[in-house]
């Protein structure tokens, strides 16, 4: 925890903007796809079981907008993130060559300049695009559940509770994986430092 604060200490003002903007734009997108579900459930309920043309056009009117301003915070989210995670890519890197930079030749010698270029790139930039996608899925994924399985039991509450049985399982099948395939990765990079 301390070393992501040494790390975003110094990010600029404009980045912490983009970083808090990405999450609320994505939320909105959430909403908004959310809603269109919604919407066409209202069309078949109340327009066409009516005959109601007029009802069904007005609905389909707000379908749209809803898909159009969804589509807007989607590539806002998009945008938003980009800038973000490349701001912090950005002080990740000028604080990294700083370092590298009070090297002593030994240093330098034991790392390796391959090593040490590789660590200023390619290790950059994977931490930028996990960056983007902290700011980004891990605020649209919870939402989109909770907005979701909300919907849900709001238009059939005996339907939707197939989410109470589906999404612990799906949670247990994930962690699995994810404790698995981090042990393996831990491995890996472990002998990757050792030989490189």
């Amino acid at each position: 925890m301390s070393s992501i604060k040494k790390i975003t200490k110094n990010l600029e003002k404009k980045y912490w903007f983009y970083t808090a903007l990405c999450p609320l734009v994505m939320i909105g997108e959430v909403v908004f796809e959310t809603v269109i579900p919604f919407l066409m459930a209202f069309i078949i309920d109340n327009g066409i079981a009516a005959r109601d043309m007029q009802y069904v056009l007005r609905i389909g009117a707000c379908m749209i907008l809803c898909s159009v301003l969804s589509m807007c915070c989607g590539a806002f989210g998009a945008r938003f993130g980009a800038v973000a995670s490349q701001g912090f890519s950005h002080n990740l890197r000028r604080m990294l060559f700083s370092k590298v930079q009070e090297f002593s030749f030994s240093n330098v010698d034991h790392f390796s300049t391959a090593s040490l270029v590789t660590r200023l790139t390619t290790d950059v930039n994977n931490v930028q695009n996990v960056y983007q996608l902290v700011i980004r899925i891990c605020f649209r994924a919870p939402f989109m559940l909770t907005a979701g399985t909300v919907m849900a039991f709001f238009l059939n509450a005996k339907l939707a509770f197939v989410f109470c049985i589906s999404i612990p399982v799906l949670a247990v099948i994930i962690a699995f994986i994810s404790i698995k395939a981090y042990s393996r990765f831990a491995v890996m990079l472990e002998k990757k430092n050792t030989t490189g």
